[in-house]
């Protein structure tokens, strides 16, 4: 995981968990729907990152 996939899957969580707070304290189920979306993209940004490090480190001890 690069350090702006990194970056960027955690901005993603943190905006999107921003907007579910803002949401919920002002009473829009509009903008709860699109921090909770927010935040899964910026999860599966992360598990995507994630998964591919498995991957790399799999054909590396593969290839010893």
């Amino acid at each position: 995981m690069t350090v702006h996939q990194k970056v960027t899957a955690k901005s993603e969580q943190a905006r999107g968990a921003a907007k579910e707070a803002v949401g919920r304290a002002v009473g829009t189920e509009r903008m709860v729907a699109e921090g909770r979306l927010e935040r899964a993209k910026g999860d599966l940004r992360e598990a995507a990152a994630h998964g591919g490090d498995a991957v790399a480190k799999g054909k590396a001890a593969r290839h010893r």
